[in-house]
């Protein structure tokens, strides 16, 4: 399996960056466009790296904020088979804060391309979306902020519109989060794969002893670790010393597993 970061925050070379996340992921059976950056940017690196983003059978967003989805419409245009696997509650009004609307640019709804998902998919053969229905909290970490704003009233998100792609492939089970809003720690709690892959929603904790408990705890599982995007390259650093399987992927990095 290979794995290509055409958008994140960083870049490891000439490419452009972007604050967002865009994966293209290459199995056996299936080419998969995960998150697609907040704008068009991961088209233009694609093709830069030699990406064929028309061959991409499947798409899948990870949850319902412009960072990860503002690049689906381009997809559309650039491939016309595949199906864009999202979460049924990721077309909400989502917001940092009050004031800044960080959600889905919604003509992507009216696509009959776009499948809603809730719970378990299936998706194809050792492909599925889940949602982590029945996740236990063993650490809550809030929202950062992060709001839906429900009937005029601000709420702190709950990321009911996140999900999580499990690939199951040479008997590993490889994990893709986009941003681990509800919590890297829970998520790797219920999940427990070989490899996990994504933004740890990280960024906003500084360095000190939190942070250290939630790497330490990390580190006691036998995964693997990939990260990127709103874990902060502060926060990754910090890590990087309590964690000795983790790595840090940017734009035209490449994982192969």
């Amino acid at each position: 399996m290979k794995i290509t970061v055409l958008a994140e925050n960083t870049s490891a070379g000439e490419l452009r960056s972007e604050h967002g996340l865009s994966l293209y992921i290459e199995t056996k059976k299936h080419r998969l466009l995960f998150d697609s950056g907040q704008s068009g940017l991961f088209a233009e690196n694609a093709k830069k790296l030699g990406v064929n983003i028309a061959d991409a059978d499947i798409a899948v967003l990870s949850h319902g904020h412009y960072d990860h989805g503002g690049g689906l419409l381009r997809f559309l245009e650039l491939n016309d088979k595949a199906r864009i696997y999202i979460s049924k509650y990721a077309f909400g009004s989502y917001y940092n804060g009050t004031k800044k609307y960080i959600g889905l640019d919604r003509r992507l709804s009216k696509s009959k391309r776009v499948v809603l998902t809730d719970g378990i998919t299936h998706i194809a053969d050792g492909l599925t979306i889940d949602s982590g229905a029945g996740m236990k909290t063993v650490l809550d970490l809030g929202s950062f902020g992060l709001n839906v704003c429900i009937d005029g009233e601000f709420v702190p998100d709950d990321f009911r519109h996140e999900h999580y792609l499990l690939i199951e492939e040479d008997g590993k089970r490889i994990l893709i989060s986009g941003c681990s809003h509800r919590g890297i720690n829970n998520i790797e709690e219920h999940f427990r794969p070989d490899v996990l892959i994504g933004g740890f929603h990280l960024s906003m904790l500084p360095p000190g002893k939190e942070l250290e408990a939630v790497s330490k705890v990390l580190d006691s599982y036998n995964t693997d670790y990939y990260t990127c995007h709103c874990t902060g390259t502060e926060s990754f650093l910090f890590m990087k010393y309590y964690m000795k399987r983790l790595k840090y992927i940017s734009t035209g990095s490449t994982i192969d597993i």
